[in-house]
């Protein structure tokens, strides 16, 4: 046991946020998870943990803590900048002063030892090297790097002034610091929040890997998934451990609760048939000893506890997009996205009924193009052209930063004037708003409720193309499974931007991934990128080239607006024919890869499936280049009121589809 809380209630300003909780980090390596709903105090929990808060005394109730020790507590919210003229590098640099000193008393050491020094100095050097050793004495200098490089810093940044960095690259640098600290017990508040994927992915190798202790509060599934070993819930004031890590925490709270609700419901039943029994015979001289022995039966029984009721209070919008569209719902060509310069340049289409969801780092241009798809920012270059009947209903992630002295009530009406109080109160009692609820200002509404709110005046235009940015930010998890629920059975067209991959797992069915150079788009979704993503971490240059299949890649050309060639859809399956000899060396009968060999015969084999993939990738390429020529001469504005012409022309296109179609699948077996 490294910390323990008994029976702690914790009290902010008069109101119980926690009640008689017992937690207990069990060994000094546990990594735990606290979820709960918004306001349930896990932030709270933490705080205590962190010494910020103390558990009050009850009168009669047993309570306290003990800690095992005398641990480290590292908690990102106590991290401060004193000096805000130091350098980067002088700032992080204040994390490694133990370690210096540790570093410079071994090495005393070790002149005493070649010296003659007696067992005591042994002793001394021993405990001294492995503790050296365990705090990353021999690799802080490269961890330090490789931690400033995930995080989007460069190696200039070290020299400059922390006065000169934004909030939020403030807030990462303090996060930094913390992780090189390297505290005993670890406390993360929201860890993921507005990092990109790549980062997420670095941190969570990065806390599997922790040698020390973390407590996580997050409402990142897959991140809290693939770190922890066991998650406490929040739910009416009380702490509930449950061992596994947050899918094995569902699916037991799920267990748990029909069990009980069973166990209940079945004594409830067998309570009232004994209670009917007894009434029945009691008034029967020959029977009213029957009928007590059932009323003392009912006395014996051990009572089962009615489950508390989950709190499983969420959004709802059950609405139909006002109007069909047609088939086609967007066309995006060589579109270059950005303010001074490109960030990307991009071509795809949206069919109706698609939700496409787009992924990438920081920096390269996700809700920049988002905002450029509806207009909110300028293109650069190239062409947006909406298909028919195609209305719009867009969030900003800035929304959840919307201010304003109106009330909720007042704020919503002002945006659909035309209708009744009933009206408007049930839209928003559909969001959570309330009895007084809907009283209170804008202003002092919560992130996560600003986000209803938003979301709420969007539904209500029931558009057919939501184009969402970062809609899942400020929600708890029954909020997001709910916005999950609810894109899965839109009967409409998602566009939308998210860095939470279990978000993006369940409900897009194409993905596109911004990455430097290159925009890839992954026609099944969120899936398949993973599968790649793998085999390209995994493989050398040659596997990585030859795993590349399935994957359309677009090259970005950042240089100029409009030089990109993102209407050039290549569909890669081996990049090695780039140096023209098919990825062989011809000077060496035979080319490792992996541990295995490829013998001279099985070479001309490969070579002659080479020149088949290339053939079918040419009459692939062939047939794009014809479909995109007809679509130009769809959205010709000679043809606009020409529909025989335009119906031929839609023939043609759907053809050449087909054709593209059998392609791609003799492609893919070959």
């Amino acid at each position: 046991m490294l910390y323990k809380m008994s029976n702690g209630t914790v009290e902010l300003s008069g109101n119980t946020i926690l009640m008689r909780a017992d937690f207990e980090i069990r060994n000094k390596t546990e990594k735990l998870a606290v979820v709960g709903r918004n306001g349930c105090g896990k932030t709270t929990l933490l705080r205590t943990i962190a010494g910020e808060l103390t558990p009050i005394k009850e009168d009669g109730i047993s309570s306290g803590i003990s800690v095992t020790g005398n641990p480290a507590i590292g908690y990102l919210k106590q991290l401060t900048f004193e000096d805000n003229s130091r350098t980067l590098d002088e700032e992080i640099r204040l994390v490694f002063q133990r370690v210096l000193r540790m570093k410079e008393r071994l090495s005393e050491l070790v002149e005493e030892l070649n010296a003659g020094a007696g067992e005591k100095t042994i002793a001394e050097y021993t405990r001294l090297e492995e503790e050296f050793k365990e705090l990353g004495g021999y690799y802080y200098e490269k961890e330090y790097d490789a931690m400033l490089k995930s995080f989007g810093f460069t190696p200039a940044d070290k020299q400059k002034r922390l006065s000169e960095f934004s909030g939020g690259q403030r807030t990462k640098l303090a996060f930094i610091k913390l992780l090189l600290s390297k505290p005993d017990i670890l406390l993360l508040d929201e860890p993921t929040n507005h990092l990109d994927i790549e980062t997420i992915e670095w941190l969570e190798g990065y806390l599997q890997n922790y040698s020390k202790s973390i407590v996580i509060v997050s409402h990142d599934r897959m991140f809290l998934d693939r770190i922890v070993s066991a998650v406490y819930e929040i739910e009416n004031h009380k702490l509930t451990r449950y061992n596994g890590n947050y899918t094995a925490y569902a699916k037991q709270r799920k267990e748990n609760y029909e069990r009980q609700l069973k166990e209940y419901n079945a004594q409830q039943t067998e309570i009232k048939r004994l209670e009917s029994v007894a009434e029945r015979f009691m008034g029967k001289p020959t029977k009213v000893s029957m009928a007590k022995s059932k009323l003392k039966a009912i006395e014996h029984m051990e009572p089962v506890e009615a489950p508390d009721q989950i709190d499983s209070r969420s959004f709802h919008a059950d609405f139909k997009p006002r109007l069909t569209p047609g088939k086609d719902i967007l066309f995006v060509n060589e579109l270059s996205i950005g303010y001074d310069t490109v960030l990307s340049t991009v071509t795809f289409d949206v069919k109706r009924g698609d939700r496409l969801g787009i992924i990438g780092g920081n920096g390269l241009g996700k809700s920049t193009l988002i905002k450029t798809i509806v207009g909110a920012v300028p293109k650069l270059s190239g062409s947006i052209r909406f298909g028919t009947n195609v209305e719009i209903g867009y969030f900003d992630q800035q929304m959840a930063q919307y201010t304003s002295d109106k009330s909720v009530i007042d704020d919503f009406w002002d945006e659909y004037p035309t209708l009744t109080e009933t009206e408007v109160r049930n839209a928003l009692g559909g969001f959570l708003f309330t009895k007084e609820d809907v009283f209170k200002s804008v202003s002092s509404l919560s992130g996560g409720e600003k986000v209803r709110l938003a979301l709420c005046k969007i539904f209500m235009k029931r558009p057919n193309l939501l184009v969402l940015d970062e809609p899942t930010n400020h929600m708890d998890i029954i909020g997001k499974e709910t916005l999950e629920d609810m894109l899965i059975n839109y009967e409409g067209t998602v566009i939308y931007v998210s860095h939470d991959r279990y978000f993006m797992k369940q409900t897009a069915t194409r993905l596109i991934a911004l990455e430097k150079g290159v925009v890839r788009l992954y026609p099944f979704g969120y899936e398949q990128y993973r599968e790649e993503q793998e085999k390209l971490s995994q493989g050398s240059e040659r596997d990585r080239i030859a795993m590349s299949g399935n994957v359309i890649s677009v090259d970005i050309k950042s240089d100029s607006p409009g030089k990109g060639s993102g209407s050039n859809l290549q569909y890669l399956k081996n990049n090695s024919t780039e140096s023209g000899n098919n990825g062989f060396d011809k000077s060496d009968d035979s080319v490792d890869i992996k541990k295995g060999q490829l013998s001279y015969e099985e070479g001309k084999a490969a070579s002659r499936r080479e020149k088949k993939i290339r053939k079918l990738e040419s009459e692939i390429e062939g047939l794009e280049e014809r479909i995109a020529e007809k679509k130009k001469e769809l959205a010709d504005p000679r043809y606009a009121s020409d529909f025989e012409k335009l119906t031929g022309i839609q023939e043609e296109i759907d053809s050449l589809e087909e054709e593209l179609l059998l392609l791609m699948e003799e492609w893919e077996g070959s």
